[in-house]
């Protein structure tokens, strides 16, 4: 039997949980979270199709790691796949992150103080001060990191919540990134839609 060859790429996990470590002790770090953002869009736009979900999500890497041993392998639910849920989510997504943009600009505005904190779920506000001790940097940016890191958190939560109860990458199947590229792809294709869709993965 041959054993799968491994890529760089295989190894992208690593990089996520480094980046919920790192923002435990240095908030800032979370800006780099905008990577993952950025490039499964641009990967969308240019071509690449789904090509950042099947292969260089960690988070993906790191939900199907964890989930070889703790996940019960149940499938996906009808709901959690169906459009109305995927889109629902993304605009509920899509809402909340505006949200916490807002909460930047205000603290950029001078019209609010820096929140030291992290709201997980949308909801609960976790005390982090600690990762966070100043710098020369205005404070709207430490506002951006903690509201970034947030999104992070809390997607990376409902990941490991859904990946217990379901298949490791259930998160793939409705994660707003996604859906968002899916729709990208669809758009540059007019209509056509987009091969290797990650709830494929799921």
């Amino acid at each position: 039997m041959k054993t799968k060859q491994r890529h760089w790429y295989d190894y992208l996990w690593i990089a996520t949980a480094a980046y919920l470590i790192l923002g435990f002790f240095n908030i800032l770090f979370s800006w780099l979270g905008l990577l993952c953002f950025f490039i499964p869009l641009l990967m969308a736009i240019f071509g690449k199709e789904k090509g950042y979900c099947n292969r260089y999500c960690g988070r993906g890497q790191l939900l199907e790691l964890l989930g070889s041993r703790l996940s019960r392998r149940l499938p996906v639910p009808r709901w959690i796949s169906s459009k109305v849920f995927r889109y629902g989510f993304l605009i509920f997504f899509l809402a909340m992150f505006i949200n916490m943009l807002f909460t930047t600009y205000l603290v950029f505005a001078g019209q609010r103080e820096l929140g030291q904190a992290v709201t997980l779920l949308w909801t609960f506000r976790l005390p982090w001060y600690w990762a966070y001790h100043g710098t020369i940097l205005a404070p709207w940016v430490a506002q951006f990191a903690f509201g970034f890191y947030s999104v992070m958190l809390t997607s990376t939560v409902l990941g490991l919540v859904t990946m217990v109860f379901f298949r490791p990458r259930t998160w793939c199947v409705y994660c707003p990134m996604g859906t968002m590229t899916q729709l990208v792809c669809r758009a540059r294709e007019s209509g056509g839609g987009c091969s290797g869709v990650c709830s494929e993965k799921a």
